[in-house]
């Protein structure tokens, strides 16, 4: 019984990687890439200084 288990456990994590490469990829389409490639370069990560980017710039 533990058997038929594994397979669909297996059965259901394969198609949810499938589906999520399907939509990583259609976002990427929508968004050309850009919004990925700002998170990837640090865009969004934790200011060390609180200084608003107006007053930085």
């Amino acid at each position: 019984m533990a058997e038929p288990a594994k397979k669909v456990a297996q059965q259901t994590e394969e198609r949810l990687e499938n589906l999520a490469d399907t939509i990583r990829a259609k976002f990427d389409k929508v968004t050309k890439g850009t919004f990925r490639d700002r998170i990837k370069e640090g865009r969004f990560a934790e200011r060390t200084d609180q200084t608003p980017t107006r007053e930085r710039d």
